[in-house]
């Protein structure tokens, strides 16, 4: 059975959207696009 007390003890809120894109936007992760561009970067330096 569920023990709704400890459940609402360990409940964390999620993120407000201003802090969810902030912690999004200084992750630095390169995209889809990122990685085709250096790839075409390469290509066009060896020819």
């Amino acid at each position: 059975m569920i023990n709704f007390d400890e459940e609402i003890k360990k409940f964390q809120p999620s993120l407000e959207l201003e802090e969810a894109e902030d912690t999004i936007y200084k992750d630095d992760m390169p995209d889809v696009t990122d990685i085709i561009e250096k790839i075409l970067d390469t290509v066009k330096e060896e020819q």
